[in-house]
């Protein structure tokens, strides 16, 4: 059967350019796997997909006019239920074959075979392809119907339209034109009150001719780009822009600021791109480049430019959508829009200056934090509890100081304008105030660094001061919310906890922090609870001084002397909330090493221990990716697994060893081996050296196979039950200090 290519276009008005990508890729995916379904595309056809500001549209290769007919086989009903004693067709039958369109002529042709146990009836026939036209109607009104639209608009079609009366609509935005081309023949089909054609609109300003027309439909890009003015595929719309803001760059001896989300947006609002040189007055670079660089990005769709030193330039990058001869028009204008936002910006840095970081934490108690956990001012002594602890335990007493002093100060960026206007910069404009109210460098890094790691791949806190109020402030929002029992669900994670396990993860294990997680959960959550006592008693006291009856007390000297308020939500206690927490950080971390190339094994054989010091855990995973790599390694694997299983089935057994009740040789030589081994082992392991430790272990392999081969372990007389049990408790702990060996078994 021949083939020719098709091509779909839906012309609609400006669609939302955070989501054309998205849009463009899911209509043409959707559409040519329904094609591929009905049997009109084949199963390898090329689908090229094209996205632009007003259009969405597809290429598939190899498309039929109609599908091939297909055999089918339909199980009618038991041989027993659809025929009588004498072979003759009943009721049963008959009713189910008219309701196929068959007759009782059909009977004598129906096929029988055993379903099950039981012997069946089929009806075999032959049903037709689908054409192009009705395959392609359920395909473009599934693509329409599945696009992921962000919100759909509802618009009523033009009168002169064939359908009568008025017409309601729901897309992403009204929708103007439909092309459906199968070769140079035009498809038949309709969708949004469209009815297909040839035709197209170009770009607005632009476009050599009022309508493009296609004369087939590989013609597609090259002809809208000539008579349209319109690169339609997204990815090479986006090539263009990137090679134009390069070479405009490096004429400049600049390089744009690097932003692949903006490079995607700015892809979605142009349907020719030009890129342009503007600038705006040098005065403006003594306000910090981070507010610059956003204004430019976030409100204007601009690229900033950077000097050889990595430092602001007051020239940067337009993508305009025209191309006229003289520029200067467009140049001038995008310098007039710009500069109130880099005025504005300017202003909100000169005021924010007046007032120093420390004037502005009374007001933080003013701000809602959380309706549970009280405002940014008590979230923020909690971190500073927090903080303390963890600059105590890596630093002494002066670290701490400082963790104090820059936790203290970290969230009170929040109440400056230059956040309130734009919330990414907070952190890094409390850095920029702390150094102008005449902090040190370490402080003034610690308030800026104290949201990092904010993503996958972002650099960590520059200090240890840093590092004590970022680890400070992830521990105080994992336990608050997991104490309240605000825990993220499926995709939902409104608090970013994931995220903040994961920043929590980064810093303990490259920095190889000598902090214990369960300690640091227990300081959180003790400070959370005297913290959220003391929200309880100030409720209540308020209740008091407002002249109200206190809440369930019986006069308000009671009431204020002996408020014992409820501490956190739920029923959990510290040690099961601990361990809910624990859970989360290491599934968190498994998700993290599986992705950085490690396997599930190794990966389960390290954390099945859950090591309290997570800096160790790298060291922990070469070493048992070594171990594996030993000839001997299953077999102990195996051995390890097996000896688990059987302590399970006992009650706890002491790991003692009474040489006297050695009876067999194989104990005896397992026992004599292990009196070798182990302590080479452990010694290996307390100096750090984890994967020699473990190919220590390797010498084990033979008496462990031979204990195995010759010794009952459950032996009936009891002493020698529990001496055995004993020493195979005494090599399992000894096998899994560094990991669960036994999850290396197959």
């Amino acid at each position: 059967m021949t083939t020719q290519n098709l091509l779909v276009e839906l012309l609609v008005e400006e669609l939302p350019p955070k989501a054309l990508k998205k849009l463009g890729s899911a209509f043409a995916s959707v559409l040519a796997e329904s094609l591929k379904a009905q049997g009109l595309a084949v199963a390898d056809a090329t689908v090229t997909d094209f996205a632009s500001p007003r259009r969405l549209a597809v290429h598939v290769s190899g498309v039929s006019a109609q599908a091939a007919d297909k055999a089918v086989s339909q199980k009618l009903m038991p041989v027993a239920v659809g025929l009588d004693a004498s072979g003759a067709a009943t009721p049963a039958l008959l009713k189910k074959l008219q309701a196929l369109g068959a007759d009782a002529s059909a009977v004598a042709g129906l096929k029988r075979a055993m379903d099950g146990k039981a012997e069946a009836l089929f009806f075999e026939s032959t049903v037709r392809g689908a054409t192009l036209a009705e395959g392609l109607q359920k395909a473009l009104l599934d693509a329409i119907a599945k696009l992921p639209i962000p919100k759909v608009m509802g618009y009523q079609l033009e009168r002169d339209c064939e359908l009568p009366g008025w017409t309601t609509v729901s897309f992403v935005r009204p929708a103007h034109g439909l092309v459906a081309l199968h070769g140079s023949a035009v498809v038949p089909v309709t969708a949004l009150g469209l009815r297909a054609g040839n035709a197209t609109q170009g770009h607005r300003f632009e476009a050599a001719l009022a309508h493009v027309v296609f004369a087939h439909a590989d013609d597609y890009a090259a002809t809208l780009a000539r008579d349209g003015a319109v690169i339609a595929s997204f990815d090479t719309r986006r090539a263009d822009i990137a090679r134009q803001l390069q070479a405009a760059a490096a004429a400049l001896g600049a390089q744009p600021v690097d932003d692949e989300t903006l490079l995607d947006e700015v892809t979605a609002l142009v349907e020719r791109p030009n890129v342009l040189t503007c600038s705006f007055e040098p005065a403006f670079l003594q306000v910090p480049q981070e507010c610059l660089i956003l204004t430019m990005k976030a409100n204007q769709k601009y690229f900033p430019l950077l000097n050889q030193a990595g430092k602001l330039s007051n020239q940067f990058l337009i993508v305009s959508n025209v191309s006229p001869a003289d520029p200067s028009a467009v140049i001038g204008g995008n310098e007039r829009v710009v500069r109130p936002r880099l005025a504005d910006a300017q202003f909100f840095f000169d005021q924010d200056r007046k007032k120093t970081l420390e004037s502005r934490v009374e007001g933080l108690g003013k701000v809602v934090y959380h309706n549970k956990l009280g405002s940014q001012g008590e979230r923020m002594e909690r971190v500073c509890a927090i903080a303390r602890a963890i600059g105590q335990q890596i630093g002494g007493d002066a670290l701490a100081a400082q963790a104090v002093q820059a936790a203290r100060l970290a969230k009170t960026d929040l109440l400056t304008d230059m956040v309130g206007e734009f919330p990414e910069l907070q952190g890094t404009m409390g850095g920029y105030y702390a150094r102008h109210d005449g902090l040190s460098d370490e402080i003034a890094d610690a308030i800026e660094d104290h949201y990092k790691p904010r993503f996958a791949g972002d650099s960590l806190p520059r200090n240890d001061v840093g590092l004590a109020v970022a680890l400070a402030d992830k521990l105080e929002t994992l336990v608050g919310m997991f104490g309240i029992g605000n825990l993220p669900t499926g995709d939902k994670d409104p608090f970013a906890l994931r995220r903040h396990a994961l920043g929590l993860v980064r810093m303990l294990i490259d920095k190889n922090l000598a902090l214990n997680l369960a300690s640091l959960f227990e300081i959180s959550l003790k400070v959370l609870d005297e913290s959220l006592k003391q929200i309880e008693q100030s409720k209540r006291l308020h209740v008091i001084q407002q002249g109200l009856p206190p809440l369930g007390a019986v006069s308000e000297v009671v009431a204020a002397a002996a408020v014992q308020p409820v501490v956190r939500n739920g029923l959990l206690t510290n040690a099961e909330l601990i361990n809910q927490l624990s859970t989360f950080i290491y599934d968190r971390l498994a998700g993290s090493l599986r992705e950085q190339g490690y396997s599930a094994q190794e990966v389960d054989a390290v954390l099945a221990l859950r090591p309290q010091r997570l800096g160790e855990v790298p060291k922990r995973l070469l070493a048992v990716r070594a171990f594996a790599a030993l000839p001997e390694s299953p077999a102990l694997a195996a051995a390890n697994k097996r000896i688990g299983n059987i302590l399970k089935k006992t009650d706890a057994v002491d790991a003692h060893v009474s040489t006297l009740l050695l009876q067999e040789a194989a104990e005896k030589e397992l026992f004599a081996a292990m009196q070798t081994v182990l302590p080479q082992a452990n010694a290996l392991f307390e100096a750090g050296d984890y994967t020699a430790s473990l190919q220590t272990l390797a010498a084990l392999r033979a008496p462990v196979d031979a204990f195995f081969d010759g010794v009952m372990v459950n032996a009936e007389q009891l002493d020698l039950r529990l001496n055995r049990l004993g020493l195979l408790q005494s090599l399992h702990v000894a096998m899994n200090r560094v990991a669960d060996l036994s999850k290396l078994a197959a």
